[in-house]
């Protein structure tokens, strides 16, 4: 058996491909919408994509499930599971508590674990050359290393009412039911790591196995103890933002993704004098990937800043709503295949706008953002200060007088900040990164805004030196 994991850093999320080595055949579990490396491994192993599959419908990225079907012939599985409400909206064979999919030697059952979404399955793997039950279980957003996944999301993110309740209730359930009634060796794999917000406190280990996290997860004594209530309460504490996108996501996934159909054209490099006057007129925007501090020396003129390839489908997602924004995005990119590193990273959250590059901005309309220097503050007297870190990070600490709003959420909730026609926004987060990213979307809608500079570490910073 071949088990290949592929890890998204940008996003933390997780994919796996399960090959059978003696009939070449191969499933993929979870696979992001940019489908290169999977066909890549399956022709160096000369193997066959035969089935594609998915623990649940995700919020944090959109699904390559149709995509990779759509270019291997591939039979898709979904869950069956959830009800009427979570059913998916494309054509797939249906999966329900304990359905198997075999490919070759390998068995895949699927194991019914809501909680996290109410049609969330498990994959308990069994490779039949070596063992007659599971070795392996794909977790999905169930069990993660040293955490488990959020109940909370369709609250958050899919318009739910308090039903989180449920939720927390379901995955006690699905850990005393499911989780905990298999062998301490079978191997846990899971489809996000650190820094995905599909949960709180997620470990960055790829894997774990049931037999740690029975007897060391932070969860593990309240289902000795039978405490249903306790587990409750503690996995719903302290839950960060959900970043807004993911109501999107939700909606996208469940109807089915567009299938964009690999491999996709190269991206042309726009000339300066095109470019100047689709900026003018709107129709398009260019994505500034530098660092920060070289966007404050200047910019392009209504220029959203992503500053660079390791989270540009996060921040991405952040600045642009192509359920709402119409323009082309140009990215500035060294040249065509750096420009297709950002168009994958940017369609794993479906944004399929960008048609194009830049590789300098030399006869493009320059800006140069506003940033306030730390000893201003006190004197600058706006209309809000406005933190953009999570709600977890401003309970910790923040600037007296601010109003939290974190940067995943501000273009989707432009009814907490004041009327742009008459009002000074500063903005800050913790370093300056996701400031830079969220200021630049705010003024592209037409807000005055203010970069602390240092952000809450420099004022921390200013208040010892002062």
């Amino acid at each position: 058996m071949l088990l290949e994991r592929f890890y998204d850093e940008d996003l933390a999320q997780a994919s796996y491909f399960i090959g059978c080595q003696a009939q070449n055949t191969a499933v993929v579990v979870d696979a992001r919408r940019d489908i290169t490396d999977y066909l890549d491994l399956a022709a160096h192993h000369g193997m066959r994509i035969v089935a594609v599959t998915e623990t649940h419908i995700h919020a944090d990225y959109l699904s390559g499930t149709r995509e990779l079907a759509a270019a291997t012939g591939a039979t898709i599985y979904l869950s069956g599971e959830g009800g009427e409400d979570w059913s998916y909206g494309f054509a797939g064979e249906l999966l329900h508590d304990r359905d198997t999919i075999q490919i070759g030697n390998i068995t895949i059952e699927a194991r019914h674990t809501p909680g996290h979404t109410p049609e969330h399955l498990s994959f308990l793997i069994t490779d039949g050359a070596f063992a007659d039950s599971p070795g392996y279980m794909l977790s999905g957003d169930f069990v993660f290393s040293g955490d488990l996944g959020r109940p909370d999301l369709l609250d958050e993110a899919a318009g739910g009412v308090d039903t989180r309740f449920g939720g927390a209730r379901d995955i006690f359930r699905s850990l005393r039911e499911v989780f905990l009634e298999l062998p301490d060796h079978v191997q846990v794999y899971p489809a996000h790591g650190a820094g995905s917000a599909c949960g709180k406190a997620l470990g960055a280990l790829p894997s774990t196995t049931v037999g740690y996290e029975r007897h060391y997860a932070w969860w593990a004594h309240y289902l000795r103890d039978d405490d249903e209530q306790g587990f409750v309460d503690d996995l719903l504490a302290g839950q960060p933002d959900a970043h807004a996108y993911f109501g999107r996501m939700k909606r996208q996934n469940k109807a089915g993704p567009a299938v964009l159909g690999y491999p996709l054209p190269e991206l042309p490099e726009v000339p300066a004098a095109e470019l100047a006057g689709r900026i003018e007129s709107g129709a398009a925007i260019v994505v500034d990937t530098r660092h920060h501090s070289e966007v404050h020396a200047g910019t392009v003129a209504g220029a959203v800043n992503v500053p660079g390839l390791a989270k540009a489908a996060t921040y991405g997602s952040w600045v642009y709503d192509p359920e709402t924004d119409t323009a082309d995005l140009i990215v500035l990119a060294a040249d065509a295949a750096e420009a297709a590193d950002y168009r994958d990273h940017f369609i794993r959250v479906g944004i399929d706008e960008i048609t194009g590059f830049v590789t300098d901005f030399e006869g493009l309309p320059q800006v140069t953002p506003e940033v306030l220097a730390q000893d201003q503050l006190l004197d600058a007297a706006p209309t809000m200060l406005l933190d953009l870190r999570n709600k977890t990070e401003h309970a910790d600490g923040h600037i007296p007088g601010s109003h939290q709003l974190s940067g995943g959420r501000v273009l989707w909730n432009l009814d907490e900040l004041p009327d742009p026609a008459d009002s000074t926004i500063v903005s800050y987060c913790q370093s300056g990164v996701r400031n830079s990213v969220a200021a630049s979307a705010l003024r592209r809608k037409g807000y005055h805004v203010q970069e602390l500079e240092g952000s809450y570490l420099g004022y921390l910073d200013h208040l010892t030196k002062n």
